[in-house]
């Protein structure tokens, strides 16, 4: 494999370069995002989070779905709608407690497969959908989805928490499949039991508890490595990682397989006396995880792989979202 090539691959996937815009758009909100003074962490995390008293946090993210993916598949953005935000919640140490929607579909057989999917996805995930609002006559299919969850304060997983030394975890179910009609998304949840899913998403909630973290994303549209410089932006650092350490399912390639978007997927930066407990409770879900590398002092991502190392980012002049986590 040309690491270079990867490298150039994985700069140019459009999972990462959509998010360019996130500053742009944060900006507007930079003098009014605390506005009430409750707000407790900046944008470029996965889920926003409100002190709402009695060392408590709620937790708030939304997530749209893809044109592409609906258009590939009704069904499957149904459901990925509730995956996706459920995993962001577990990705901040929270419980998930409910979601709502935005729904605007063409037709009414497009409005039901949507809704099959999210119905499933409620099934499987014991989250529920509890409201939102309907179009029920645009000229496109389109989906958004909130969700709520809580966290006691002292226990919240952020991505701006990483420090020089420590250990890059990267953590995922390899017991799955490319889905058939968006091969981009790696399906590990569709045919396993809701008590082993329920359970993946709160193994974070026990990794949040026992404080063994530093730094939490869940790996999504930008795949693996693009999740990962997005915690680097929010946590103002670099990193130094070997490719052939990333836990890979070997029926996939590399530059396939570094952009696929996990039914459980999770970066994680951790303290070296804290990384094996963190791991163990990973790996009692089925969730195979691995150290790929270090954060360093210095602002680049470098990528290393059979002897040879390259510049994946340099973020005193590259960007994915650029946005320095504030707390």
């Amino acid at each position: 494999m040309d690491l270079k090539y990867l490298i150039t691959s994985i700069r140019n996937y459009e999972g990462i370069t959509r998010k360019n815009m996130i500053k742009g758009v944060t900006g507007f909100l930079k003098e009014t995002y605390n506005i009430t003074g409750k707000t407790v962490l900046g944008f470029g995390d996965d889920a926003s989070a409100i002190d709402i008293g009695n060392q408590q946090l709620l937790l708030l993210a939304t997530d749209g779905m893809w044109g592409k993916l609906m258009e590939a598949d009704p069904w499957w953005a149904g459901y990925c709608s509730v995956l996706v935000n459920v995993n962001d919640i577990a990705a901040m140490g929270g419980i998930p407690t409910g979601m709502t929607n935005v729904l605007s579909v063409q037709d009414n057989e497009t409005c039901k497969k949507i809704m099959e999917g999210i119905n499933d996805g409620v099934q499987k995930y014991g989250v529920p959908m509890v409201g939102g609002h309907l179009h029920p006559d645009t000229p496109y299919n389109a989906l958004d989805v909130a969700i709520t969850g809580l966290v006691a304060r002292d226990d919240v997983i952020t991505s701006g928490g990483a420090r020089v030394g420590d250990q890059v975890i990267v953590g995922m179910d390899l017991d799955g499949k490319p889905h058939e009609k968006f091969p981009m998304n790696w399906d590990t949840t569709t045919f396993k039991s809701p008590e082993l899913v329920q359970d993946q998403i709160l193994a974070m909630n026990r990794i949040a508890q026992r404080h063994l973290l530093t730094a939490g994303k869940d790996i999504s549209n930008p795949g693996t490595l693009g999740t990962l410089g997005m915690l680097l932006e929010a946590s103002d650092v670099g990193a130094s990682i070997e490719l052939e350490k990333i836990p890979r399912n070997e029926s996939m390639d590399w530059d396939s397989w570094l952009k696929i978007y996990p039914g459980s997927g999770f970066v994680l930066t951790a303290a070296q006396e804290n990384v094996a407990e963190c791991m163990k409770l990973l790996e009692e879900v089925n969730i195979t995880s691995n150290v790929v590398g270090e954060i360093i002092q210095d602002k680049v991502f470098y990528l290393a792989y059979e002897g040879e190392k390259e510049v994946l980012f340099n973020f005193n002049k590259d960007r994915i979202m650029g946005v320095k986590q504030e707390i």
